[in-house]
């Protein structure tokens, strides 16, 4: 596999993950359902209207479509000779406007050029499906005509012949002059000379152009659909040649076509794949490639219940360690697929990514940069809120699994207070949203493409759905994250030969070293760790190292009164090859079979054999997640596959609703009185409202 740099989403690099992620960032997007979700005709439809895309008209700018430029033309491209892209980035004025800006500093300031450039090819893919859902969605002619031209500069950045024909230059100066080789170095370099995440966003948008101008414009349609045999092309000659073979990432067998090893990357051509197909199903080549994508997404699935990630769709082959926020349309992607492709395996991957492993996620605080294993980089922006938002309402509307929709409610929540920053992260009367918010609730208030594009398919999604709407709007603040907490191994008390070791760099390549170090624990050793205080009962999840060096097992206890009661034993060591993982550093975290009664205070490792203890992840039998506002919603979360009977702390009888783990409803609703119990089942979850 050619090697390649992590990717980054734009809106996060003001938010970078610094020591704990060392890595080289690049410009990186993503989004939503393929077909815009169906519209609810509830009473809840008296909603305000929450899109508007007046910020994101302010960034769009004409653009030269420079003619002798070998390999790049577009539709009418003589006799229309302009077209229009968004600026890549806003920065807010003191006086609260904005000012458009490109990548990088300015290099030739006669000429306006930038060392990346004003523009690029991912947030002219992304824009243009905002554009082309608000005109499907909402009648807008304005926006037509605005995709029509999105598309077209679109177009004009992909290659059209040659060795690299398909696929697709990233970035654009100002005066239309192509920039492939940006700076800093990208990958690939020059931009279209591989495959990349900017060609997968390519095919989303080529997809889903194609699917609206099919009826309004066939002419131009029609070029749509050459560009897409074009792009499609490209990826047979390079990821799908690699179909079926497999590779090895830290011993675990992973699939070797994915584009650029991502599933977030492919994802995104998944969406636009489906959206082709379902218009243009005589397209065998299409649908084939839409069909081992998607088989290549739903086999990096990873853990279940209790057991990290927690069923969630792993992002990034070549770890088996690390879960993103950003990038993160898996499970709309499949859901689309599934559909499509008439395979309910697909749907069900979908499902338990957005039952199991999200309503974990919202208990745990809501979508994070970065899970590495542990939550290592905590920033949040709306690239990753929208990717688990349209996933999550996809999957409600194909499944009509009803706790999706309360989970969806509960998400988009965000973009309204709900938030670490306890204040809206977007204002429905000027269009305006925020980069990002940091673990410790700092703002942001700049509001690039990235962001804005991933606002506005959150609010398009919303509108067509007012009864999710209507809930989140109404939950404005966070009362309660009762999720997983980390214990560092290094913060424990110690017996024997236990030395801590502090590496040159938390990021190994995959995974974070939580909190910048470990401990060397030698046979006989012991490390007792002090639990959060007042947790519930709950799982233990030890981080060690299973990479080589290591050996033998070790074993986990914890005490209550005069009584000790064993947790079970985890691996020091995995038998596996490294293959494609960055580092034989393979951080993954282990379940203990017995969970940690209440009244335990601390658990304790002793070590036969050599371990490198790095950590313990804490999970709540019972997690909880709060939201207030004009209404309440409390979401109660099982991580095992038994009914636990749970007390709330409701002062006044509420309503209970209990979901299984595929987010569906079981029995009716009940009426609950103060301070009593709820029953949340196997895997599943439970949500608690007003009367």
């Amino acid at each position: 596999m050619r090697s390649r740099q992590l990717i980054m989403p734009r809106a996060a690099l003001a938010f970078t993950l610094g020591a704990a992620l060392a890595v080289t960032a690049v410009a990186l997007p993503a989004q939503a359902a393929m077909v815009a979700p169906a519209t609810s005709h509830s009473a809840a439809s008296a909603v305000p209207k929450l899109t508007n895309l007046s910020h994101l008209d302010f960034l769009l700018d004409d653009v030269p479509l420079l003619a002798g430029v070998p390999g790049h033309t577009t539709y009418r491209a003589a006799e229309e000779p302009t077209a229009r892209a968004p600026w890549v980035y806003a920065d807010r004025q003191s006086d609260g406007t904005f000012h458009r800006v490109g990548g990088g500093p300015v290099t030739d300031p006669a000429r306006g050029w930038y060392a990346q450039g004003a523009y690029d090819a991912d947030d002219i893919s992304r824009a243009a499906v905002v554009y082309l859902r608000d005109w499907k969605q909402n009648g807008t002619a304005s926006s037509r005509t605005t995709a029509y031209e999105l598309l077209r500069s679109l177009t004009y950045l992909q290659t059209a012949d040659g060795p690299n024909a398909g696929n697709v230059v990233l970035w654009q100066q100002h005066d239309g002059t192509l920039n492939p080789s940006a700076i800093p170095k990208e990958l690939p370099d020059p931009s279209d000379s591989a495959e990349s995440f900017w060609l997968a966003r390519t095919v989303w948008a080529l997809g889903e152009g194609y699917a609206g101008f099919r009826s309004a414009d066939p002419a131009f349609a029609s070029f749509l659909g050459q560009r897409m045999d074009l792009a499609v092309s490209a990826l047979q000659r390079q990821s799908l040649a690699q179909y079926p073979q497999t590779q090895v990432a830290n011993g675990v067998t992973v699939p070797g076509w994915l584009i650029v090893g991502s599933a977030g990357a492919t994802a995104e051509a998944v969406l636009g794949l489906s959206a082709y197909s379902g218009a243009k199903p005589s397209d065998q080549a299409a649908r084939t490639a839409l069909a081992h994508y998607a088989e290549g997404i739903a086999k990096l699935q990873s853990g279940g219940v209790g057991q990290w990630p927690f069923g969630a769709l792993l992002p990034e082959a070549n770890s088996p360690t690390f879960w993103h926020a950003w990038a993160g349309m898996q499970p709309a992607a499949l859901t689309a697929a599934a559909r499509v492709l008439g395979d309910s395996g697909l749907q069900k991957a979908a499902t338990t990514d957005v039952a199991q492993f999200t309503a974990q996620l919202l208990a745990t605080g809501g979508p994070d940069n970065g899970w590495t294993p542990t939550p290592a980089d905590r920033t949040q922006i709306a690239y990753g809120v929208d990717s688990r938002l349209e996933s999550l309402i996809a999957a409600s509307d194909a499944t009509g699994a009803a706790g999706l929709a309360a989970l969806a409610g509960a998400q988009a929540a965000w973009y309204f207070g709900a938030n670490r920053a306890g204040a809206p992260a977007y204002d429905p009367a000027t269009g305006v949203c925020v980069d990002g918010i940091a673990a410790d609730g700092t703002i942001n208030h700049n509001c690039g493409a990235e962001s804005v594009i991933h606002t506005q398919l959150s609010m398009l999604a919303l509108d067509a759905h007012p009864a999710i709407a209507r809930a989140a709007t109404s939950l404005t603040r966070t009362t309660a994250t009762d999720g997983l907490k980390v214990v560092e191994a290094e913060s424990g008390t110690t017996t024997g030969p236990v030395t801590t070791v502090t590496p040159p760099s938390a990021w190994t390549g995959s995974a974070n070293w939580s909190g910048g170090a470990y401990l060397q624990a030698d046979a006989g050793s012991t490390v007792t760790l002090t639990l959060p205080a007042g947790h519930p009962a709950a799982r233990i999840l030890p981080i060690a190292d299973l990479g080589p060096g290591g050996a033998g097992t070790t074993s986990w206890t914890t005490s209550v009164g005069r009584f000790t009661l064993p947790l079970g034993r985890t691996d020091n060591v995995r038998a596996g090859a490294q293959g494609i993982a960055p580092s034989p550093v393979f951080l993954l975290p282990q379940t203990l079979p017995v969970p940690v009664p209440a009244q335990a205070t601390t658990v304790t490792a002793t070590v036969s054999g050599t371990a490198r203890l790095d950590a313990v992840l804490v999970q709540p039998v019972v997690s909880h997640l709060g939201l207030a506002g004009t209404t309440s919603l409390d979401v109660y979360v099982n991580a095992t596959k038994l009914p636990v009977p749970h007390k709330i702390d409701a002062t006044g009888p509420v309503t209970a609703t209990s979901y299984d783990s595929a987010g569906r409803q079981v029995g009716r609703a009940q009426t609950v009185g103060a301070h009593g119990f709820v029953l949340v089942l196997p895997g599943g979850f439970t949500t608690v409202s007003p009367r």
